[in-house]
């Protein structure tokens, strides 16, 4: 039951670094002002090319995670999701420290959240 719920934590994880990879790739001029309001709206355009690297990255973090979720070997599978939320949390915490305390809630903590589940599985 908790390599289920860890499953379930992966995949909402990877969800929602398609859209950041999404919203920083191709809505940076557009939805992504309303998601940013702090951010200098004439700042936007300028930044585009940096926020589609950044989103380029979200992307990378979320491939891997789906990689974890059809893994065969089931160690193995536990080793990449591990190395990719591991790769989230940082990410997520930098973020947080350097940006926004918000980015340790919407990022950091769901990668923490299944890091902790999948290190309960394997206590069992």
């Amino acid at each position: 039951m908790i390599l289920f719920i860890a499953k379930i934590i992966i995949a909402v994880v990877a969800l929602l670094h398609f859209y950041f990879l999404w919203l920083e790739m191709f809505a940076w001029t557009t939805k992504a002002k309303k998601v940013f309001r702090n951010f200098p709206e004439d700042l936007f355009e300028p930044t585009k090319t940096l926020a589609a690297n950044q989103g380029l990255y979200n992307g990378f973090l979320a491939a891997g995670l789906v990689w974890s979720l059809i893994i065969q070997d089931p160690q193995w599978q536990i080793y990449v999701a591990l190395f990719f939320l591991g790769c989230v949390a940082v990410a997520g915490i930098y973020g947080a420290l350097t940006a926004s305390k918000k980015i340790f809630t919407v990022q950091a903590l769901p990668a923490l959240l299944g890091i902790a589940l999948l290190l309960a599985h394997q206590m069992l």
